[in-house]
């Protein structure tokens, strides 16, 4: 069900409809309109326009550099689950030479115990 949430970015209404939540579309809206006023308030000569543009290029490094963050995320994601991989194979390897050895030793201390007995 789409939400129809008017928020008042700078001064300006805007209908924004959106299957998001009312809550966090408001806090997006909030989050546009303290930077512009942040930006225009530190500067006479930043339009509403110059600050929507510096703030849409503030959130689109801020993007970029969050997809760059969640890339190495996942691949040291993967690395983990190959090295997991790679450590389970070699302790099932390892469990299957400690029951080779295991019975190996059972085959000597009965050899032994027939040597003993004679």
């Amino acid at each position: 069900m789409k939400n129809k949430v008017r928020l008042n970015v700078c001064g300006t209404d805007y209908y924004i409809a959106s299957e998001d939540d009312e809550s966090y579309i408001r806090s997006i809206g909030d989050d546009v309109d303290a930077r512009m006023t942040q930006m225009m308030a530190g500067s006479d000569r930043v339009s509403t326009t110059m600050a929507a543009v510096l703030c849409a290029l503030s959130y689109a490094d801020e993007c970029r550099k969050a997809q760059a963050a969640a890339d190495g995320l996942r691949s040291q994601i993967s690395a983990y689950v190959d090295d997991s991989e790679r450590a389970r194979l070699e302790a099932e390897e390892a469990k299957r030479e400690i029951e080779r050895l295991r019975r190996e030793l059972q085959g000597l201390r009965l050899r032994l115990s027939e040597l003993d007995d004679r």
